[in-house]
């Protein structure tokens, strides 16, 4: 693996290499990338594809890549463009995408501002909470993570946003009407250090989760799209987020093994279905539905 920092506007912006540059094996790089994850996530994946040149990096101002733009929110275009220089640098032509979370949502981004950059997409359960029918209460929600995070520190903070992301179905009124969850009740620490910078916690976020995809310009755009969700999230909020992006597309799901974090070995804790989630997208990525 080699490892390079790319000096862009308003940021350091390091990402790793494994594998030659330009690619042996007919396959354009696999660039992989997450929000707020940083590249640490995708180690597991990136192993499963000993065959392919993978590329990770970290998002402005997470893990190595600093920034000194004045700024500290994060944002889909930002991070499209902080992307499509990476890709440039590269200096291979357009890339395969496996995208997460809010990496994907940058990646719709980076897709409709550079469609030349990106072969196939495969963006797994992009967070986009105003597309689902219930988005008013989705952003109520969302604000109550970032309420207790301000209030109680980053252990309750976390414990509302699993409760959050772990509710089956539309946020109803029921859901509102819980008590406040209880870190302790997940494991988490019931003390509060005081930091206040968590990209997932606070609203520092919110323009990734609250961002609308042009839809006339991904349907344009000769990237082949690929909208995926775990088998295990069917009916939580991403599981939802991922039927109504599909939808906005005009196309169906295509369903992974696992969770949000299927990909992932036991490093992060809860631990998904690597060696399965590997398969798939090597089959998506070769052209199976």
């Amino acid at each position: 693996m080699e490892t390079h920092t790319l000096k862009t506007t308003g940021a350091d912006l390091v990402y790793d290499v494994r594998g030659p540059l330009p690619p042996t094996d007919g396959h354009p790089p696999l660039f992989m990338i997450g929000q707020p994850m940083d590249a640490s996530g995708f180690a597991a994946l990136s192993a499963r594809f000993p065959e392919r040149t993978t590329v990770t990096y970290d998002p402005r101002g997470i893990g190595r890549s600093t920034r000194d733009d004045g700024r500290v929110d994060h944002t889909p275009q930002t991070q499209a463009d902080d992307v499509h220089a990476v890709i440039e640098a590269l200096g291979a032509g357009p890339v395969d995408m496996f995208a997460s979370s809010g990496g994907a949502v940058t990646a719709l981004a980076l897709v409709a501002a550079y469609p030349a950059d990106v072969t196939t997409l495969v963006a797994h359960e992009p967070p986009l909470i105003t597309l689902t029918p219930d988005g008013e209460a989705a952003l109520r929600a969302r604000a109550a993570v970032r309420d207790a995070y301000e209030k109680r520190g980053w252990g309750a903070g976390m414990a509302a946003f699993v409760a959050m992301t772990s509710w089956q179905g539309e946020f109803t009124d029921a859901y509102f009407a819980q008590p406040e969850a209880d870190p302790a009740a997940f494991g988490m620490p019931t003390e509060d250090d005081g930091s206040r910078e968590d990209p997932l916690l606070t609203d520092r976020s919110w323009a990734i989760s609250g961002y609308r995809p042009d839809a006339d310009a991904l349907t344009a755009a000769p990237t082949r799209v690929v909208i995926a969700v775990g088998e295990e999230s069917d009916g939580v909020l991403t599981g939802r987020t991922s039927l109504a992006t599909a939808e906005l597309l005009g196309q169906q799901v295509t369903v992974f093994p696992s969770h949000h974090g299927g990909f992932l070995d036991g490093e992060f804790g809860y631990p998904g279905k690597p060696d399965e989630f590997a398969a798939r997208l090597r089959e998506v990525l070769d052209g199976a539905s």
